[in-house]
């Protein structure tokens, strides 16, 4: 696998017009609510993508598949070329370990809560955060709702952050009408919007396996309230209405309605690697590119995390090379280079513009650089604060 060129790259920096720093912001289509006690302070987002090899994003000299990550953003931020996951390179695992700092060996998946803090129970306990203060949001099958909080006695799912999966309500929709024999509804997006709506009701929502505010029969109306315009917005889009899509129109919902102090979400077109579809994998890659690039205008449009937030971009592995005995992009299994390094784009307050942090870096220096942000201790993680981004 070839390194990274720190020439290769400054010259790459230096040939976009840093005139394109001003990402162009969008007129928010909905009014904001009364924001929570704190949403003053700082804001953090937190997108994790899945397994993306180099070779298919900044080791690509065309960058054909991240135009967005390395035109717009990586000018206006600082750019980690190495980053390294020396944990479990499972999803469950992975998030798990950047959500609180120590390298967790769980259940792949997900039957076992984190074992240590997550960032959204040290934030909620030590600063009194709402709890629509702290938000996950997935469009990964292979998460349930314990990556929300951590089994460590003083800590729990008291403090810990509101758990979404909106692909799982695209998934249950489609099974319940051909269940129901509506089937056809699948193939029109005006169709689907009263099934999608429908499962969303109290006697459906037990079966979502989120975590939210309200109580386990029915969701709170603001939040469902939220669900329900992401569902409007995903009938509308002229995008394709994938589960990274509808994650995306649910975080923004989110942001405009909660404006959370922290906001982790999780895309995963890109694991239809699993499938074998490499063209399908690659289309996963753009659609992160795109949505990232999206949310990060959300952020600037909307007065409550205009120049107040942080943004941390970031595959959780890389996927296996090629021509390995586990069918190569189809997985991440390998203990070698090609799956455990990754990279990491940051932007936002106190990030550099135009920079390149050529140490390497590992995932679990997130949480404690997270709760440095908001002026917290972490004296329970075995990651270290990046100091290039405190400053």
């Amino acid at each position: 696998m070839p390194m990274y060129s720190r020439r290769s790259i400054l010259r790459s920096l230096a040939g976009i017009a840093v005139s394109k720093l001003a990402i162009a912001s969008r007129q928010s289509s909905a009014r904001l609510s009364a924001v929570p006690d704190g949403s003053n302070g700082p804001k953090l987002i937190v997108i994790l993508c899945g397994g993306i090899r180099q070779a298919e994003t900044f080791h690509d000299p065309t960058f054909v598949n991240i135009p967005h990550l390395h035109n717009d953003l990586m000018p206006a931020g600082l750019f980690v070329p190495v980053m390294r996951n020396a944990g479990v390179t499972s999803h469950f695992n992975t998030i798990a370990s950047v959500l609180t700092g120590n390298w967790q060996r769980l259940d792949d998946w997900g039957k076992d809560p984190p074992a240590s803090p997550t960032a959204f129970e040290y934030l909620r306990k030590s600063q009194c955060v709402p709890e629509n203060g702290a938000w996950f949001i997935s469009s990964n099958k292979a998460l349930t709702s314990q990556i929300g909080a951590s089994s460590y006695r003083d800590y729990g799912p008291r403090f810990g952050a509101n758990v979404v999966f909106p692909k799982q309500l695209l998934i249950d929709a489609v099974v319940n009408a051909a269940t129901h024999g509506r089937a056809a509804h699948s193939a029109s997006r005006e169709k689907m919007q009263p099934e999608l709506e429908a499962m969303l009701e109290a006697a459906n929502y037990e079966g979502l396996g989120w975590s939210v505010a309200g109580n386990a029969y029915s969701l709170d109306p603001d939040v469902r309230d939220s669900v329900s315009t992401a569902i409007a917005n995903l009938v509308k889009t002229s995008a394709a209405a994938t589960g990274d899509e509808f994650t995306y129109l649910v975080a923004v919902e989110v942001m405009r309605r909660f404006t959370p102090s922290l906001l982790v979400v999780t895309f995963s077109d890109m694991e239809a690697a699993h499938f074998g579809s490499y063209s399908l994998h690659l289309a996963g890659i753009r659609t992160l590119d795109r949505l990232v690039y999206e949310l990060w205008n959300e952020a600037g449009a909307n007065p409550a995390y205009r120049e107040k937030s942080t943004l941390f971009v970031l595959p959780e592995f890389g996927r296996d090379f090629d021509g390995s005995s586990t069918n190569g992009f189809f997985n991440h299994r390998q203990d070698g280079e090609s799956t455990r390094l990754s990279w990491m784009l940051c932007l936002g307050k106190n990030a550099p513009h135009g920079s390149i942090l050529e140490r390497p870096l590992f995932h679990i220096d997130i949480c404690p650089t997270i709760l440095r942000k908001f002026g917290l201790n972490s004296p329970q993680t075995q990651g270290q604060p990046i100091p290039e981004l405190l400053v």
